[in-house]
């Protein structure tokens, strides 16, 4: 069902995440240890100066809560920001194509998206953003926001490796590393790739140019010649590159990583790609690191893989395929003249094909990025299906930056615990004994996510706000809702385009479920990390579960896929799989 080339494709690009684990992984590690990374002698003052002008004190722990509410109200002040950048748009500067400022439920949404690495877009960036908004109160938040998540991560990991203390780290100071030490250099590396590729990078003012071939249409009983087109500018390559490095997915562009402005070439269809896993992947071996035992990065790396891999085959498989419908109505859909069925190209760029637009969505949705190469509503609904359900794992199979490894330790305890059940031990994990708060907040941060999904999809359901923004109604329409709210509370960002998100209905209960999904799930992990930190090391025994080993991945995997199972296979029964069981009636 798959060429030689396309294994190719996603073997080159498996290959190259593998490669640069390691590399990456030692790097982030060193800059979250305060060691030399090699860039403290061009970023270290800058550094410095930060801590100076803001009177930050970087030997200074904080417990869970103090850490907590930096956070909270960094973020807060991120969320006003962009939020008001957004109201007075028509007056602020950089903005060429006079638009005006945004509507109060819109800007809501649209704040709530960015300061919680959701990305979430009910609007067109090119018809509605100005640069100054494009770039000072959405890329600011695409850097702030994956760095928060950065910072929930390695609060957590100092809980795991540290013992009788009370200090988690310092937010502000792993604010301002990950952004300086991590982001800005991959990003400034990116932008130049993409710019070399052809992604435009100006401030110009949209440009009228004419079009190839003079087009004519019927507009009230009247023909009407269309000679010029409008081809617009902006600073894309920027945005670009943090956009996919932070999980953040937002496009400047409304077709996002379609647009030829923004994807133009194989290559940087390639890179953008690997720019999606490049950060989630290197802090398992991060991870590995600072806990003083590599093997238990590796093997939370393994399971990852493990879990993605046969996810993205399902996709391509079930695009390249094609609709069944189709091939029994006698339509070829072999367009490239091999004897098996040729594919569904429908929303799909001809200058990628299937693979490498299954291959990004699964990557998309495994990450938390959100962004896109092809339309998702004009997937099969299997191919519709594979990203979804990577998204009800919790996004963990790699996960946001940050985010993804932290909900994979929140598994590995609670598989910790399902193991010391079964064998009659207290469970532990690296040392620590897990305890019942340790399972009650564990508990607390896997059963947010479901609960929210579940609920507002219902209300979205049986409202007729929610049912009049839907472009198919039946199991294809129902899978349109649960989509954007699994999208939305799992902070990703991508949708099915067949919903209208841009109404009060959607812009209001959507923004309080981005909201949600970040900081109610922020909260119980810092809690774990604040109580993991204070306990002493249990010396290994005989009887102590080593969570490095193939039986622990395998039964890792188990907890993953039976928590996501149990919690939304009924609903994914109503929507893709009864659209496919229709398919081959």
């Amino acid at each position: 069902m798959i060429t030689y080339i396309g294994v190719g494709q996603i073997i080159v690009f498996i290959s190259l995440i593998i490669l640069l684990v390691k590399p990456l992984g030692f790097y982030i590690a060193q800059v979250y240890e305060g060691k030399n990374c090699g860039l403290n002698y061009i970023f270290g003052f800058v550094e410095r100066f930060i801590y100076r002008l803001c009177k930050i004190n970087n030997k200074n722990g904080m417990d869970w809560k103090e850490y907590l509410l930096s956070m909270l109200i960094f973020n807060l002040l991120g969320l006003l920001l962009a939020y008001v950048i957004q109201r007075i748009q028509g007056i602020l500067p950089l903005n060429p194509q006079n638009f005006p400022s945004i509507s109060p439920l819109l800007a809501f949404n649209t704040a709530a998206s960015y300061v919680t690495n959701t990305n979430w877009q009910a609007y067109s960036g090119e018809t509605t953003m100005s640069y100054f908004t494009q770039m000072l109160a959405l890329t600011t938040q695409n850097f702030l926001s994956a760095a928060t998540g950065l910072c929930l991560l390695f609060a957590l990991i100092r809980g795991i490796a540290g013992h009788e203390s009370k200090s988690l780290g310092n937010f502000w100071v792993d604010m301002i590393r990950g952004v300086l030490y991590i982001l800005l250099p991959l990003s400034l590396i990116f932008s130049l790739l993409f710019v070399s590729e052809g992604v435009i990078q100006n401030l110009k003012p949209n440009q009228k140019v004419d079009i190839v071939e003079n087009l004519s249409y019927q507009e009230n009983n009247k023909t009407l010649n269309q000679t010029k087109q409008i081809i617009p500018m902006g600073p894309v390559a920027s945005q670009l590159a943090i956009k996919q490095l932070g999980s953040n997915g937002g496009g400047f562009f409304n077709t996002n990583s379609s647009h030829p402005f923004e994807n133009p070439t194989p290559l940087t269809n390639l890179l953008e790609n690997l720019a999606m896993l490049l950060i989630p992947a290197a802090l398992c071996y991060s991870f590995g690191i600072m806990v003083g035992d590599k093997r238990q990065g590796w093997s939370i790396f393994i399971t990852m893989l493990i879990i993605f891999i046969p996810f993205l085959m399902a996709g391509v498989v079930a695009e390249q395929i094609g609709n069944l419908k189709f091939t029994e109505m006698g339509i070829d859909q072999n367009a490239n003249n091999f004897t098996y069925p040729g594919g569904n190209m429908e929303g799909k760029e001809t200058r990628f094909g299937i693979v490498s637009s299954a291959l990004w969505t699964a990557t998309t949705t495994a990450t938390s990025s959100g962004s896109n190469n092809s339309m998702l509503d004009s997937y099969t609904p299997i191919g519709g299906l594979v990203p979804l359900v990577l998204m009800h794992l919790g996004e963990v199979v790699f996960g946001g930056v940050g985010t993804g490894l932290s909900g994979m330790l929140i598994l590995v305890i609670i598989t910790v615990f399902v193991a010391g059940l079964m064998v009659g031990r207290t469970p532990e994990y690296l040392g620590k004994k897990i305890e019942p708060f340790e399972m009650k907040m564990a508990s607390l941060a896997v059963l947010v996510m479901p609960v929210i999904v579940l609920l507002t999809a219902a209300i979205a359901v049986v409202s007729k706000a929610g049912v009049d923004s839907i472009g198919n109604h039946g199991a294809h329409g129902f899978t349109e809702i649960l989509y954007a709210f699994t999208s939305l509370s799992n902070n990703n960002g991508s949708a099915f385009s067949g919903l209208n998100s841009n109404t009060p209905f959607y812009n209001l209960l959507g923004g309080f479920v981005m909201l949600i999904g970040r900081y109610w799930i922020a909260i119980p992990t810092l809690a774990i990390a604040g109580s993991l930190v204070k306990k002493k090391i249990v010396p290994k025994s005989s009887g102590t579960l080593t969570t490095h080993t193939p039986l622990f991945i395998v039964l890792l995997i188990g907890v993953i896929i039976i928590i996501g199972a149990l919690s939304f296979l009924p609903a994914c029964a109503l929507g893709p799989v009864v659209e496919q069981l229709m398919l081959m009636e």
